[in-house]
């Protein structure tokens, strides 16, 4: 975005109150880095989830290891991006997701060697691995868009005060929107068949990702920080 032109006798500081908020451009090396590790983690969320995971009544999937890392790098995204960048990134994430998925079907209809005796296991995680990728990617979009959208929408009107609210703001909202869908598609794919198994999958799934956010709320501070500093298109508006 471009800031406004100052007109002839214009006080400055009104002028500079007025201008939208400030964001990169996406040419440089540190956006292409945060896509890359954003894609790998997206993937790798995918893999582990496909296993359902329980801690005495807590009940998840093997995606909480590494997961609520994706939304981290959204808000850094988002925050100095902006709302397209971040959502260009979310979409190229899903689409090696999906390479990924026919990759492993192509694998599964290869002709298996005589020695191979993984067959039925192969076909059971790659089947679950693609209705997680639909999940993951009706749910990652629905809460990654909220997500970008809050962030970008506090920021137009705090400029560049109140990094910590448009952070746990976008964080809620977003990962309510992802978990209420993802759930909703994944809880079969992991042997999820009770409605108290499902809402306890669900809340402590929200509870758990939100608060890891909020515990890494001051390594995203410094994150955004560094690339703020050293992202050469970056021009903030205070």
């Amino acid at each position: 975005m471009k800031p406004r032109t100052r007109g002839a006798g214009e006080d400055p500081q009104t002028s500079t109150d007025e201008q939208p908020a400030a964001f990169a451009q996406v040419g440089s090396t540190y956006y292409a880095a945060l896509a890359a590790v954003f894609t790998a983690l997206v993937i790798i969320s995918n893999v582990t989830a496909t296993k359902g995971v329980a801690f005495g009544p807590i009940i998840t999937d093997g995606g909480f290891i590494v997961f609520p890392l994706t939304y981290v790098i959204g808000d850094v995204l988002s925050e100095v991006y902006g709302f397209k960048a971040a959502r260009r990134v979310i979409y190229l994430g899903f689409a090696m997701n999906a390479l990924a998925a026919l990759a492993f079907w192509v694998t599964i209809y290869l002709p298996a060697a005589d020695f191979y005796a993984n067959q039925e296991h192969l076909e059971n995680v790659v089947g679950a691995y693609t209705q997680l990728i639909i999940a993951g990617l009706a749910g990652f979009i629905v809460g990654q868009t909220i997500n970008a959208w809050v962030v970008v929408l506090i920021k137009e009107r705090t400029k560049e005060k109140h990094l910590w609210a448009r952070l746990v703001g976008s964080t809620f909202a977003g990962q309510l929107g992802d978990t209420l869908v993802f759930c909703s598609i994944a809880a079969g794919a992991i042997g999820i068949t009770t409605f108290g198994d499902f809402a306890t999958y669900t809340v402590q799934g929200w509870l758990y990702k939100t608060a890891v956010e909020v515990v890494l709320l001051p390594v995203t501070y410094r994150v955004i920080s560094y690339i703020k500093r050293h992202e050469p298109t970056y021009a903030p508006v205070l």
